[in-house]
């Protein structure tokens, strides 16, 4: 049965995609059908810099330090960088053009510039070491990189790439930061940019391997952002109908990195068309980020779970005005039910989690407030008006409501294809345009999402399959465990058995033995695993921020098996 909040959605977006509508909808063709979009969306990422930034002029839109830039200050800086790049670099509409750096005012500028060049803004991530580096612009064929200075060093150690690579300094202010590129421009007239013309390539997490250039055109992308917007602007309405709007500049904390979808579209993009301060942070931490909170009024958080968690535990959350928050998102991974509860108790902002894919450029399901608190295991429902969700078996068909499959997603937002990788696209897509996501999940008699595995995240011990995620999620019953993740180790009798890796909140003194003694009140034996690593630092992350199973599997699975030998 739908709740009250449901209702009040349903509503509002239905009013609001209608005819006449703020947010109307037209359609597109793909995959030999017809996909909704919003028609009242800019065609393409350049001319929704234009509109908004020019709407947007006098706002602040940056705040990185002591600097602080506004909406138009970086659009004129961007056109300087994009007129530099057609007239004195020889960018050509299509070339991939890369950024390695950490987020500052640079990286979002550059970003800006080369799509309004007509370029293929291509974003390396800033973890990767020289081999991974070499790796991605080389499978993308990307002819230009703009690196800050550790970036640059690593692309230096790399014998024999084809790229060129221009380093700039992120430590200065804006203009001078990119005064050597800027010098470059002329008058050689910016190119026309098309809805279908190539935009963003975005690396897959590598959770499965080598990671993958996800290619998105112009339309994509706009068509994620505007369904995001579409999402805030019914939150909206809603306040407005509650009487509680918010006078202040929406302000959010961009602690995330802008190389993933989540940074890249719902936090930088979405903020060109509400208005959205972003407030840079170089580095995580949880009370810096609460200094930062009461200090530039943030209304908006997210962040991965274990962000939050960081926040709501640490000793001195007291000693700031976190009131001007109304939400505390998250995405890239489950948030454990523990810590949903405890941040709507004990915390002003109200929880809420997205789920959505670097493919889907981010979309996909959104749980929020109310209904987050009454269901806090489910990712929630298909994000309104563009996302057609469905839970199909290997075959492409539908499963019956309640059962499980593999969660799929269709939309006009959904990424073009692997860049030169034929075989991974057409194994993306099913036939008529869902994108197989690779989780396990089902829909509930509700209409939410719940994701119980990946599709290839089983542990077989002897026949009898574990899911990671179940046991993950037993883990996180313990309320002083952070994070965990949960892998197979070869074992001679079995095939294999579990193995996890827990970093303990802080201030927390757990042993092995201790939570084995936890795990065996709630799952059975069997699931329990074998060994167990405690780790001091926070488990590493991909590009996604996905804990990075593969490498901690390779680690600690090559030192279980010298231990057994």
């Amino acid at each position: 049965m739908k709740t009250e909040l449901d209702l009040k959605m349903d509503t509002v977006i239905a009013a609001m995609t209608g005819e006449g509508g703020q947010l109307a909808l037209g359609s597109v063709e793909r995959f030999g059908r017809e996909l909704p979009l919003i028609a009242a969306a800019p065609p393409t990422l350049t001319a929704y810099f234009s509109h908004f930034c020019a709407q947007h002029a006098a706002a602040e839109f940056v705040i990185s330090g002591d600097e602080r830039l506004t909406f138009a200050q970086v659009h004129a800086e961007a056109q300087k960088v994009a007129r530099a790049l057609v007239g004195g670099f020889g960018v050509k509409k299509g070339d991939r053009v890369g950024i390695a750096a950490r987020n500052s005012p640079s990286w979002i500028t550059l970003y800006f510039g080369i799509l309004m060049a007509g370029g293929v803004a291509t974003l390396l991530n800033g973890w990767w070491q020289s081999d991974e580096l070499r790796d991605g612009i080389e499978d993308v064929d990307c002819g230009l990189v703009f690196a800050d200075a550790p970036r640059a060093a690593r692309l230096a150690a790399i014998t024999g790439l084809g790229a060129t690579i221009v380093t700039f300094d992120d430590r200065l202010p804006l203009p001078q930061a990119l005064a050597d590129i800027a010098a470059r421009a002329d008058e050689t007239p910016l190119p026309e940019i098309a809805p279908d013309d190539h935009a963003t390539i975005l690396f897959t997490s590598g959770s499965t391997g080598r990671s993958k250039g996800a290619l998105s055109t112009h339309r994509q992308v706009v068509q994620g952002v505007f369904n995001f917007l579409a999402s805030a602007l019914m939150m909206l309405a809603i306040a407005t109908q509650e009487g509680e709007v918010s006078a202040l500049q929406p302000a959010t904390l961009l602690n995330v990195p802008l190389f993933h979808v989540t940074a890249e579209v719902p936090v930088m993009l979405q903020s060109l068309a509400i208005g959205r301060k972003l407030v840079l942070m170089p580095k995580w931490d949880a009370e810096e980020a609460m200094r930062l909170i009461e200090k530039e009024r943030i209304t908006y958080f997210v962040g991965v779970p274990l962000m939050s968690f960081e926040m709501l535990t640490h000793p001195n959350r007291h000693k700031y005005d976190l009131s001007t928050v109304s939400d505390i998102a998250s995405g890239g991974a489950p948030r454990p039910v523990e810590h949903v509860r405890r941040i709507h108790d004990e915390m002003q902002g109200a929880p809420l989690i997205g789920y959505g894919l670097t493919e889907t450029n981010g979309i996909g399901t959104g749980n929020w407030r109310g209904n987050y608190i009454a269901k806090p295991n489910s990712a929630g429902r298909p994000s309104p008006p563009l996302v057609d969700l469905a839970i199909l078996d290997d075959a492409g068909k539908p499963v019956a409501p309640g059962e499980r499959g593999e969660v799929c997603i269709r939309s006009v937002a959904n990424f073009e294809r692997y860049w030169n990788n034929e075989r991974a696209t057409a194994d993306a897509f099913t036939a008529d345009g869902y994108l197989r996501t690779g989780d396990i999940g089902y829909l509930d008699e509700d209409g939410y999402l719940f994701i119980v595995d990946r599709k290839k995240d089983i542990i077989i011990r002897g026949g009898e399959n574990i899911s990671c995620q179940e046991v993950e999620a037993a883990f996180y019953q313990h309320p002083q465990v952070a994070e965990a993740t949960v892998f197979g180790l070869p074992d001679e009798k079995y095939g294999e058995v579990p193995g996890a890796v827990v970093h303990p909140a802080d201030g927390a003194s757990l042993t092995a033995g201790e939570l084995t003694d936890f795990l065996l009140e709630h799952i059975a034996a069997f699931k329990v695993p074998a060994r167990i690593w405690i780790v001091s630092e926070p488990l590493p992350r991909l590009g996604t921020e996905k804990i990075d199973k593969v490498a901690l599997r390779a680690t600690y699975g090559a030192q279980f098996e010298a231990e057994a030998a």
